[in-house]
Protein backbone atom coordinates (compact mmCIF):
# COMPACT_ATOMS: atom_id res chain seq x y z
CA UNK A 1 0.00 0.00 0.00
CA UNK A 2 2.92 1.89 0.58
CA UNK A 3 4.51 1.70 -2.93
CA UNK A 4 2.30 4.39 -4.79
CA UNK A 5 2.87 7.36 -2.29
CA UNK A 6 6.34 6.30 -2.19
CA UNK A 7 6.72 6.46 -5.93
CA UNK A 8 5.22 9.43 -6.32
CA UNK A 9 7.83 11.30 -3.63
CA UNK A 10 10.53 9.48 -5.40
CA UNK A 11 9.88 10.55 -8.90
CA UNK A 12 8.41 14.14 -8.32
CA UNK A 13 10.65 15.06 -5.28
CA UNK A 14 13.36 12.95 -4.30
CA UNK A 15 14.91 12.62 -8.09
CA UNK A 16 13.99 16.31 -8.97
CA UNK A 17 16.11 17.47 -5.27
CA UNK A 18 18.65 15.52 -6.11
CA UNK A 19 19.40 16.43 -10.08
CA UNK A 20 18.84 19.90 -8.45
CA UNK A 21 22.00 19.44 -6.31
CA UNK A 22 24.03 17.73 -9.00
CA UNK A 23 22.82 21.26 -11.36
CA UNK A 24 24.04 23.27 -8.32
CA UNK A 25 27.79 22.27 -9.32
CA UNK A 26 27.60 23.36 -13.08
CA UNK A 27 27.42 26.57 -14.50
CA UNK A 28 23.99 25.43 -16.87
CA UNK A 29 21.79 28.34 -18.09
CA UNK A 30 18.36 25.95 -18.64
CA UNK A 31 18.52 25.49 -22.07
CA UNK A 32 21.69 24.04 -23.61
CA UNK A 33 23.26 21.14 -23.91
CA UNK A 34 26.54 21.47 -21.84
CA UNK A 35 26.91 21.53 -18.22
CA UNK A 36 30.28 22.56 -17.28
CA UNK A 37 31.34 21.72 -13.56
CA UNK A 38 32.66 24.53 -11.73
CA UNK A 39 32.81 22.81 -7.95
CA UNK A 40 31.89 25.05 -5.05
CA UNK A 41 31.63 28.28 -7.25
CA UNK A 42 28.42 28.75 -7.19
CA UNK A 43 28.20 28.37 -3.37
CA UNK A 44 30.96 30.77 -2.84
CA UNK A 45 28.84 33.47 -5.20
CA UNK A 46 25.55 32.61 -3.20
CA UNK A 47 27.35 33.58 -0.12
CA UNK A 48 28.91 36.34 -1.08
CA UNK A 49 26.08 37.87 -3.31
CA UNK A 50 24.14 40.96 -1.07
CA UNK A 51 21.19 39.62 -2.96
CA UNK A 52 20.99 36.33 -1.07
CA UNK A 53 20.87 37.60 2.49
CA UNK A 54 18.16 40.57 1.29
CA UNK A 55 15.96 37.18 0.03
CA UNK A 56 16.31 35.47 2.70
CA UNK A 57 15.70 38.08 4.95
CA UNK A 58 12.12 38.48 2.91
CA UNK A 59 11.57 35.20 3.03
CA UNK A 60 12.05 34.43 6.80
CA UNK A 61 9.74 37.69 7.18
CA UNK A 62 7.07 35.93 5.06
CA UNK A 63 7.31 32.48 7.26
CA UNK A 64 7.58 34.09 10.51
CA UNK A 65 5.76 36.63 10.42
CA UNK A 66 2.69 35.47 8.14
CA UNK A 67 2.19 32.50 10.72
CA UNK A 68 2.40 34.75 14.10
CA UNK A 69 -0.45 37.15 12.48
CA UNK A 70 -2.18 34.19 11.25
CA UNK A 71 -1.75 32.06 14.22
CA UNK A 72 -2.80 35.53 16.58
CA UNK A 73 -5.99 36.22 14.54
CA UNK A 74 -7.09 32.56 13.37
CA UNK A 75 -7.16 32.20 17.25
CA UNK A 76 -9.57 35.29 18.05
CA UNK A 77 -11.40 34.63 15.31
CA UNK A 78 -11.72 30.77 16.82
CA UNK A 79 -12.34 32.14 20.37
CA UNK A 80 -14.92 34.55 19.12
CA UNK A 81 -16.89 31.89 16.78
CA UNK A 82 -16.94 29.35 19.44
CA UNK A 83 -19.87 32.11 21.51
CA UNK A 84 -23.17 31.58 20.36
CA UNK A 85 -23.55 34.11 17.88
CA UNK A 86 -26.06 34.49 15.11
CA UNK A 87 -25.00 33.86 11.63
CA UNK A 88 -21.73 32.29 13.37
CA UNK A 89 -21.97 29.67 10.17
CA UNK A 90 -22.01 32.50 7.79
CA UNK A 91 -19.40 34.53 9.53
CA UNK A 92 -16.69 30.93 9.63
CA UNK A 93 -17.85 30.96 5.64
CA UNK A 94 -16.88 34.23 4.87
CA UNK A 95 -13.38 33.64 6.80
CA UNK A 96 -12.44 30.74 5.09
CA UNK A 97 -13.62 31.81 1.41
CA UNK A 98 -10.34 33.34 0.56
CA UNK A 99 -8.39 30.49 1.23
CA UNK A 100 -10.24 28.54 -2.02
CA UNK A 101 -9.04 31.65 -4.38
CA UNK A 102 -5.52 31.31 -6.20
CA UNK A 103 -3.08 32.79 -4.72
CA UNK A 104 -2.15 34.71 -7.77
CA UNK A 105 -5.76 35.83 -8.24
CA UNK A 106 -5.91 37.44 -4.91
CA UNK A 107 -2.28 39.27 -5.46
CA UNK A 108 -4.06 41.11 -8.33
CA UNK A 109 -7.22 41.56 -6.70
CA UNK A 110 -4.89 43.88 -3.61
CA UNK A 111 -2.86 44.87 -6.38
CA UNK A 112 -5.95 46.92 -8.00
CA UNK A 113 -6.50 47.95 -3.93
CA UNK A 114 -2.79 49.54 -3.34
CA UNK A 115 -2.35 50.53 -7.01
CA UNK A 116 -0.66 53.75 -7.39
CA UNK A 117 -3.52 55.43 -9.72
CA UNK A 118 -6.75 54.67 -9.55
CA UNK A 119 -6.00 52.48 -6.24
CA UNK A 120 -8.59 51.71 -3.94
CA UNK A 121 -6.84 52.77 -1.12
CA UNK A 122 -5.43 55.82 -3.03
CA UNK A 123 -8.91 57.17 -3.15
CA UNK A 124 -9.48 56.83 0.49
CA UNK A 125 -6.38 58.87 0.99
CA UNK A 126 -7.24 61.53 -1.71
CA UNK A 127 -11.25 62.32 0.35
CA UNK A 128 -8.92 63.25 2.97
CA UNK A 129 -6.84 65.45 1.62
CA UNK A 130 -3.62 63.92 1.63
CA UNK A 131 -1.13 63.08 -1.56
CA UNK A 132 -1.09 59.04 -2.84
CA UNK A 133 0.94 56.55 -1.18
CA UNK A 134 3.48 54.92 -3.47
CA UNK A 135 2.19 51.35 -1.97
CA UNK A 136 3.78 49.06 -4.23
CA UNK A 137 7.42 50.79 -4.78
CA UNK A 138 8.02 51.12 -1.58
CA UNK A 139 11.21 48.51 -0.42
CA UNK A 140 10.62 49.27 3.50
CA UNK A 141 6.72 48.37 2.81
CA UNK A 142 6.60 46.10 -0.02
CA UNK A 143 7.41 43.13 2.41
CA UNK A 144 5.25 43.57 5.12
CA UNK A 145 1.97 44.13 2.20
CA UNK A 146 3.00 40.76 1.16
CA UNK A 147 2.64 39.13 4.63
CA UNK A 148 -0.47 41.43 5.11
CA UNK A 149 -2.28 39.63 1.75
CA UNK A 150 -0.97 36.38 2.38
CA UNK A 151 -2.40 36.15 6.30
CA UNK A 152 -5.59 37.61 5.10
CA UNK A 153 -5.61 34.87 2.39
CA UNK A 154 -4.75 31.85 4.92
CA UNK A 155 -5.76 33.16 8.15
CA UNK A 156 -9.34 31.03 7.76
CA UNK A 157 -7.46 27.52 8.19
CA UNK A 158 -5.43 28.60 10.99
CA UNK A 159 -9.09 29.28 12.20
CA UNK A 160 -10.54 26.26 11.21
CA UNK A 161 -7.40 23.95 12.94
CA UNK A 162 -8.40 25.91 16.20
CA UNK A 163 -11.98 25.38 16.05
CA UNK A 164 -11.55 22.12 15.76
CA UNK A 165 -8.80 21.84 18.16
CA UNK A 166 -10.92 24.08 21.17
CA UNK A 167 -14.28 21.74 20.23
CA UNK A 168 -12.10 18.95 21.68
CA UNK A 169 -11.69 20.95 25.14
CA UNK A 170 -14.21 19.73 27.98
CA UNK A 171 -16.39 22.12 29.26
CA UNK A 172 -15.75 20.39 32.46
CA UNK A 173 -12.19 21.89 32.97
CA UNK A 174 -13.57 25.64 33.04
CA UNK A 175 -16.27 25.13 35.26
CA UNK A 176 -13.75 24.15 37.83
CA UNK A 177 -11.35 26.73 36.95
CA UNK A 178 -14.62 28.63 37.71
CA UNK A 179 -15.42 27.66 40.96
CA UNK A 180 -11.58 27.41 42.41
CA UNK A 181 -11.97 31.42 40.98
CA UNK A 182 -9.62 31.32 38.09
CA UNK A 183 -10.12 34.72 35.80
CA UNK A 184 -10.78 34.99 32.28
CA UNK A 185 -7.22 34.95 31.37
CA UNK A 186 -6.15 32.47 34.00
CA UNK A 187 -8.22 30.07 32.21
CA UNK A 188 -6.99 31.13 28.69
CA UNK A 189 -3.51 30.96 29.87
CA UNK A 190 -3.53 27.52 31.53
CA UNK A 191 -6.52 25.69 29.96
CA UNK A 192 -6.83 26.69 26.36
CA UNK A 193 -3.45 27.72 25.51
CA UNK A 194 -1.91 23.68 27.07
CA UNK A 195 -4.68 21.90 25.52
CA UNK A 196 -4.67 23.79 22.48
CA UNK A 197 -1.02 22.84 21.30
CA UNK A 198 -1.39 19.86 19.39
CA UNK A 199 -3.68 22.51 17.12
CA UNK A 200 -0.66 25.24 17.16
CA UNK A 201 1.57 22.66 16.09
CA UNK A 202 -0.25 21.99 12.94
CA UNK A 203 -0.99 25.92 12.54
CA UNK A 204 2.79 26.40 12.97
CA UNK A 205 4.27 23.97 10.04
CA UNK A 206 1.57 24.80 7.63
CA UNK A 207 1.71 28.38 8.12
CA UNK A 208 5.86 28.33 7.83
CA UNK A 209 6.03 26.00 5.28
CA UNK A 210 3.48 28.02 3.24
CA UNK A 211 5.24 31.23 4.27
CA UNK A 212 8.82 30.53 3.12
CA UNK A 213 8.05 28.92 -0.23
CA UNK A 214 5.42 31.78 -0.69
CA UNK A 215 5.89 32.95 -4.81
CA UNK A 216 2.30 33.45 -6.23
CA UNK A 217 0.79 36.93 -4.41
CA UNK A 218 4.32 38.23 -4.83
CA UNK A 219 4.35 37.54 -8.12
CA UNK A 220 0.94 39.12 -9.01
CA UNK A 221 1.36 41.60 -6.38
CA UNK A 222 4.76 43.04 -6.76
CA UNK A 223 6.58 40.91 -9.25
CA UNK A 224 9.09 41.16 -6.92
CA UNK A 225 10.22 44.63 -7.09
CA UNK A 226 11.23 47.79 -6.92
CA UNK A 227 14.57 45.47 -8.35
CA UNK A 228 14.62 42.47 -5.55
CA UNK A 229 13.29 44.64 -2.50
CA UNK A 230 10.44 42.01 -2.11
CA UNK A 231 11.94 38.54 -3.85
CA UNK A 232 11.68 35.54 -1.47
CA UNK A 233 14.23 32.79 -2.46
CA UNK A 234 10.73 31.55 -4.45
CA UNK A 235 10.75 34.41 -6.69
CA UNK A 236 14.21 35.00 -7.04
CA UNK A 237 15.08 31.41 -8.12
CA UNK A 238 12.34 31.77 -11.35
CA UNK A 239 14.13 34.77 -12.18
CA UNK A 240 17.49 33.48 -11.94
CA UNK A 241 16.40 30.42 -14.00
CA UNK A 242 13.71 31.82 -16.85
CA UNK A 243 14.79 35.63 -16.74
CA UNK A 244 18.35 35.65 -16.29
CA UNK A 245 19.10 32.00 -17.87
CA UNK A 246 21.35 31.23 -14.47
CA UNK A 247 20.07 27.82 -13.77
CA UNK A 248 23.43 26.76 -12.06
CA UNK A 249 23.28 29.59 -9.54
CA UNK A 250 19.13 28.92 -9.38
CA UNK A 251 19.32 25.75 -8.30
CA UNK A 252 22.24 26.51 -5.53
CA UNK A 253 19.64 29.45 -4.07
CA UNK A 254 16.96 25.99 -4.33
CA UNK A 255 19.23 23.87 -2.26
CA UNK A 256 19.82 26.81 0.50
CA UNK A 257 15.92 27.33 0.36
CA UNK A 258 15.51 23.40 0.87
CA UNK A 259 18.37 23.77 4.02
CA UNK A 260 16.01 26.60 5.90
CA UNK A 261 12.58 25.55 5.13
CA UNK A 262 13.60 21.43 6.87
CA UNK A 263 15.55 23.88 10.03
CA UNK A 264 13.05 26.01 10.25
CA UNK A 265 10.53 23.37 10.73
CA UNK A 266 12.02 20.48 12.24
CA UNK A 267 13.01 22.68 15.29
CA UNK A 268 9.54 24.04 15.39
CA UNK A 269 7.91 20.62 15.54
CA UNK A 270 10.64 19.29 17.93
CA UNK A 271 9.69 22.37 20.62
CA UNK A 272 6.29 22.30 19.89
CA UNK A 273 5.99 18.70 20.52
CA UNK A 274 8.12 18.90 24.02
CA UNK A 275 5.24 21.15 24.29
CA UNK A 276 2.34 18.63 23.98
CA UNK A 277 3.70 16.22 26.76
CA UNK A 278 4.54 19.53 29.23
CA UNK A 279 0.85 20.42 28.42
Amino acid sequence: MYVPALAFVIIFIVYPFINGVRISFTDWDGFSQTRNFVGFEQYTRMLTDPTTWLVVRNTLLYGIGSTFLQMTVGLLYALLLMQSLKMRAVTRTIVYMPVIISPLIMGYIWYFMFAYSNGALNDIVMLFGLDRINWLNNPGLNPFLIVLVNTYQFVGISMIVFIAGLQSVSKEYYEAARIDGASLFQQFKNITIPLLMPAITINVVLNIIGGLKLFDVIVSLTGGGPGDASQSMSTFMYSLYFDRQDAGYAATQGVLMVIIILVITLASVIYLRRKEVEA
